[in-house]
């Protein structure tokens, strides 16, 4: 029953970072709004790396984030972003649908020379917590640094503010 819930909620969220994905620009890919802080290319990069995580999470039970090799493909269009999000999507979704529930409960590690940088807990929470919920916190910067840029947003959720506008106006 898990594996279900968690395997819906997956490809609910999957469709709403496609729609996010897809709605980058080009032009927006080196945007910045603080010197330190990722560009959106760079951030889109990680959200699509994230599905890159879950072979380490359900089939190992300790994520050696030391030996981990980052692999952010090329991110001079955005469409090389989506397909490498769909790509790692493919992998992340036949991971989740092959898992063993049994393991759901099994403890977690991440580590770093050979130290947790994570508290250990239940493969379950490290889905909830380390993928979606991480996946999710990266988005909604996502969402702003677009919004910064004058770039228009799809909702995720339901009609965005402009789109509720939009549909109020309609019906005035």
């Amino acid at each position: 029953m898990i594996k279900q819930a968690l395997l819906g909620e997956f490809e609910q969220e999957a469709e709403n970072t496609r729609k996010l994905l897809q709605a980058i620009p080009d032009a927006a890919l080196n945007y910045k709004p603080q010197p330190h802080l990722w560009s959106v290319g760079q951030l889109a990069s990680h959200i699509a790396e994230v599905y890159n995580w879950f072979d380490g999470t359900f089939n190992q039970d300790v994520f050696d984030m030391g030996s981990y090799k980052y692999d952010k493909g090329d991110i001079s269009k955005a469409s090389n972003i989506v397909d490498k999000f769909e790509e790692n999507l493919a992998a992340a979704r036949k991971v989740l649908e092959g898992a063993d529930e049994a393991t759901l409960m099994n403890v977690w590690h991440m580590q770093m020379g050979g130290k947790d940088i994570m508290p250990p807990m239940p493969r379950a929470a490290v889905v909830r917590s380390f993928l979606f919920n991480h996946l999710y916190h990266h988005r909604g910067e996502l969402v702003a640094h677009l919004r910064a840029t004058g770039n228009t947003i799809p909702g995720l959720y339901g009609p965005t503010y402009e789109e509720s506008q939009a549909m109020m106006a309609q019906m005035n």
